[in-house]
């Protein structure tokens, strides 16, 4: 596991931009990313859009998602449309390159789809498809991907997508399971802002309960973790 610390989120976006813009130029074929919602992303997003948009190779890089709320693609909820608002709309990007989960499709058919799309065009080996990154954010209770604490035996799933239920507000998702992301050649997480502080100390630390938050569980077979993080969500483990 790796800790990359940065001032802030804008710092954690530019960090991770320019580790995605060099992975991007070392790679000689096709890049394999499942993209993560949230605020981190989007400024990520925003910030390769704004400096990186005509100097990538942008055909070398095949998008997924991690996770998807069953909503429509123009939905305001939908991290598809998250993406192409902050990225996909400013510059110049190979629509074929683009494998969204349908979140307007219904929830337990799309799931078994979209995990055949995986099994298509991902490299395999026998955990099943294999990412050249997984990009994961977490939640103030630990999840990530949409599995949570409360479902966390989705994780263990012997399919690549599952549907899950938000604990709040009951929203129906499709989401990546353990084996797909622990069967990435690199996982990053993005994580800021002090209301993540306390998982992260738990889960990092392995503190007692660690093993009850889906995030504690993210460990690709390859070792290739990296935390990406401000000074506000590293805060507990630098004290």
């Amino acid at each position: 596991m790796k800790l990359s610390i940065h001032e802030n989120k804008s710092a954690v976006a530019k960090a991770f931009s320019e580790y995605l813009k060099q992975r991007i130029e070392d790679t000689e074929d096709k890049l394999h990313v499942a993209l993560s919602g949230g605020s981190t992303p989007k400024a990520i997003f925003d910030y390769m859009a704004e400096n990186y948009g005509t100097t990538i190779q942008w055909n070398k890089l095949h998008l997924y998602w991690g996770d998807e709320r069953c909503v429509a693609p123009t939905d305001a909820e939908s991290n598809y449309k998250m993406t192409v608002d902050h990225l996909l709309s400013k510059i110049d990007f190979p629509k074929e390159n683009i494998h969204r989960i349908l979140g307007e499709n219904e929830p337990e058919g799309e799931a078994k789809r979209y995990g055949e799309v995986l099994n298509d065009w991902l490299p395999t080996d026998e955990d099943g498809p294999i990412f050249d990154i997984v990009i994961l954010g977490m939640g103030d209770d630990g999840h990530t991907a949409s599995i949570f604490p409360y479902n966390i035996e989705l994780w263990d799933s012997p399919e690549n997508c599952v549907t899950a239920k938000h604990p709040d507000s009951g929203q129906v998702r499709v989401s990546l399971t353990g084996k797909v992301i622990n069967n990435a050649e690199e996982v990053a997480f993005l994580v800021t802002g002090e209301g993540k502080a306390e998982k992260v100390e738990i889960i990092i630390n392995e503190l007692s309960g660690f093993e009850k938050y889906p995030a504690a569980l993210v460990a690709p077979h390859t070792e290739k973790l990296t935390w990406f993080m401000d000074k506000s969500a590293a805060g507990k483990l630098e004290a």
